[in-house]
């Protein structure tokens, strides 16, 4: 029975998918609030998570079919971790099979996915519960510790950063619920005093995919790993090409008071979160940026038969680039003035970020213009020059999610009933 709101706090194995357990079902115009654990690299260095994030156990919604889609509104995100740890990766040799973020082994015995315990802090500290052996998959060549408080973030030198490592557990608030290490038990302090503005988002919001997958592979770049990869979770080219729906993002405008409109490809939709970051800029360019635990509240609604092939963005106004965001009433009334004095006839527009995802991003950026096309019903050419002049190309992450923003006629927006969720974010004035 579908309800009004369901709270979950449980989480997957790293794994997701149509076989994946639910943690209930939402009404339509439900809510849902997400207790959400760190994302990437708590899950990366635990051995037994079999995925590269830690995410959320997938809601179903009510009434939501194959061949329509979800809009999900972002209400609020609650950062709940009072440190946070990241930096740049580097695979341990041995450790894996194919793919360290998913199919893990313990570089001395072998055991896959193996059990593990924690013996004092530093990168050495997860070891296998077998052998003994160090078994996290990964090594931290070069990052940091911060500490989170009142807005802001402060990356701190060794000794409190190993001071924060010995009680991770309580500076992680991780939820009961998950299993993973927190990163902060490396102890990492290789930059010192540096500085940000805490400006959290998800960096997995959406839907699961029609295939049973690792969690943070739920992309069109990652996801292309796992085509006839040499592990348990290998998929093939068509399904790479038509199951997914791009739920791993890493695109920073996904924040509060953003709408996701994600694609159902499985009935339910399976609405899935995690990986909340404190700050990340455009592009993720370290690979990896803060995670923390989070609280996170989303309204969701069903989009009737409106098929998608993976999400799109309303992010907040000021996210958008400069010409691609809304018209206001007094603005518009003098270019329908200045229009109408030279017997031009103009038509009423409204943003919309349109997802790219592929192995990198310029074949990321031509996919997001061809699903633009395809939606929209325009020639791949109108696309490249209203993206050009209303709109803009930005890197979500490194190495294939783009966003292709775009002003997109009112006329279309209406055959595909997005008109009115459209109008009423950002406020327009038709």
């Amino acid at each position: 029975m579908a309800e009004d709101v369901v709270y979950n706090g449980s989480f997957t194995d790293g794994i997701i998918g149509p076989k994946v357990k639910r943690a209930g079902v939402v009404s339509d115009g439900g809510r849902i609030v997400f207790l959400t654990s760190p994302g990437c690299w708590g899950p990366m260095i635990t051995p037994n998570i079999r995925g590269g994030h830690e995410v959320a156990l997938p809601v179903d919604v009510e009434n939501a079919k194959i061949g329509d889609a979800v809009a999900i509104k972002v209400e609020e995100i609650k950062v709940l971790s009072k440190a946070t740890s990241s930096g740049v990766d580097e695979p341990v040799e041995g450790a894996f099979v194919g793919d360290p973020y998913v199919a893990k082994k313990c570089p001395n015995c072998g055991e896959k996915w193996t059990d593990f315990e924690v013996k004092g802090i530093g990168q050495n500290a997860v070891r296998c519960k077998k052998c003994g052996h160090p078994a996290s998959p990964f090594k931290m060549k070069y990052g940091y510790t911060m500490l989170i408080e009142n807005g802001f973030a402060f990356s701190v030198g060794e000794d409190i950063a190993k001071s924060v490592a010995e009680k991770a557990w309580e500076y992680a608030n991780l939820p009961k619920n998950s299993k993973q290490v927190p990163i902060l038990v490396f102890a990492k302090a290789d930059i010192q005093g540096m500085v940000s503005r805490v400006r959290p988002h998800l960096g997995q919001l959406g839907t699961i995919p029609a295939v049973t997958i690792p969690d943070s592979h739920n992309a069109g770049d990652f996801g292309y790993f796992l085509i006839n990869a040499p592990h348990e979770f290998a998929i093939t080219k068509e399904e790479y090409e038509n199951s997914l729906t791009d739920g791993h993002l890493d695109v920073d405008s996904v924040r509060e008071n953003c709408i996701v409109i994600a694609p159902v490809k499985v009935d339910g939709g399976g609405i899935y979160a995690g990986d909340v970051h404190a700050m990340q800029g455009d592009g993720e360019v370290a690979g990896h940026t803060t995670d923390v635990s989070a609280e996170v509240s989303v309204k969701v609604s069903v989009l009737k038969n409106l098929k998608l092939e993976a999400p799109l963005l309303l992010p907040p106004e000021e996210d958008l680039p400069p010409l691609a965001k809304p018209w206001r009433k007094d603005e518009w009334e003098k270019v329908e003035d200045l229009a109408k004095k030279r017997g031009i006839e103009i038509e009423p527009v409204a943003p919309l970020q349109i997802i790219g995802s592929a192995p990198t991003i310029n074949e990321a950026a031509q996919r997001g213009f061809e699903r633009a096309a395809n939606l929209f019903g325009m020639r791949i050419e109108e696309v490249l020059n209203r993206v050009t002049v209303t709109g803009a190309v930005e890197i979500g992450r490194l190495p294939g999610i783009v966003q292709v923003s775009m002003q997109v006629p009112l006329r279309i927006l209406e055959k595909l009933g997005l008109d009115e969720i459209v109008v009423e974010h950002y406020d327009l004035p038709y």
